[in-house]
């Protein structure tokens, strides 16, 4: 059980589901709260202080992505969404709308479990880190600076907003600048799964990336793609 217990905001609108999962992490540890509507969950996710929230796509009122979306300049926390479409696009659309992660249905509630601990590990570290005595150490990238403490990144002075997903991306590569990072030891070091091959959310998340920092994502000089192998941030 959590030391802390974190507070889930569950957006479901299938009674039975959202039962079941919520039982499921509430006997370990975790303060769920249930919320049907995509509206009202907007609503909840603005003004309630929720630590992360676990969304579907098909919701009545408004749809996950619109959800997703509307919340992400107000909610730090993570958003995990679930949808039922097994769809790859639904993980593209989800990505763009600011989500930390996907999952599809049927989801298995141990697999949930271990997504949230993950993203929940990282927001804690960050806290931790923002929160120390210690000067946030800051990475320089030409004109990209990235402050780990605060999570803050700015391109040419311009604030950039990021994901908490996207931050851990660009963070791990900045760390490594110059070198090559094979796309299977990112899957392992960031999303804690084994590379299959086939997963495109590192991919989805660099394209992302590019977006914020005004790579071109045809001839990118800042996120090179090394192909058959991975990926290198320019120094």
């Amino acid at each position: 059980m959590n030391q802390v217990m974190n507070h889930l905001l569950l957006v479901e609108d299938d009674v039975e589901l959202s039962g079941m999962m919520s039982d499921f992490l509430s006997r370990r540890g975790y303060h769920v709260s249930v919320e049907s509507n995509g509206l009202v969950a907007m609503e909840r996710i603005r003004t309630e202080p929720y630590d992360a929230v676990v969304l579907d796509i098909g919701l009545p009122g408004a749809d996950g992505f619109t959800v997703c979306k509307g919340v992400r300049p107000h909610f730090l926390g993570p958003i995990i969404v679930l949808t039922a479409r097994g769809d790859e696009q639904d993980e593209v659309v989800a990505l763009e709308a600011g989500a930390d992660d996907f999952m599809s249905k049927p989801v298995r509630p141990n697999a949930l479990l271990a997504r949230l601990k993950i993203h929940l590990r990282r927001l804690d570290k960050a806290g931790q880190s923002a929160g120390g005595n210690e000067q946030p150490a800051e990475i320089i990238l030409g004109d990209l600076s990235i402050n780990v403490g605060s999570r803050n990144v700015s391109l040419a002075g311009n604030p950039i907003e990021l994901t908490t997903a996207e931050f851990d991306l660009l963070e791990y590569l900045a760390r490594r600048a110059g070198e090559v990072v094979p796309r299977k030891i990112l899957y392992v070091d960031l999303l804690e799964i084994p590379y299959d091959g086939m997963d495109r959310s590192v991919d989805l998340r660099v394209s992302r990336l590019r977006r914020k920092l005004g790579d071109d994502s045809q001839r990118p000089t800042r996120i090179k793609a090394v192909r058959g192998v991975g990926y290198l941030l320019a120094n």
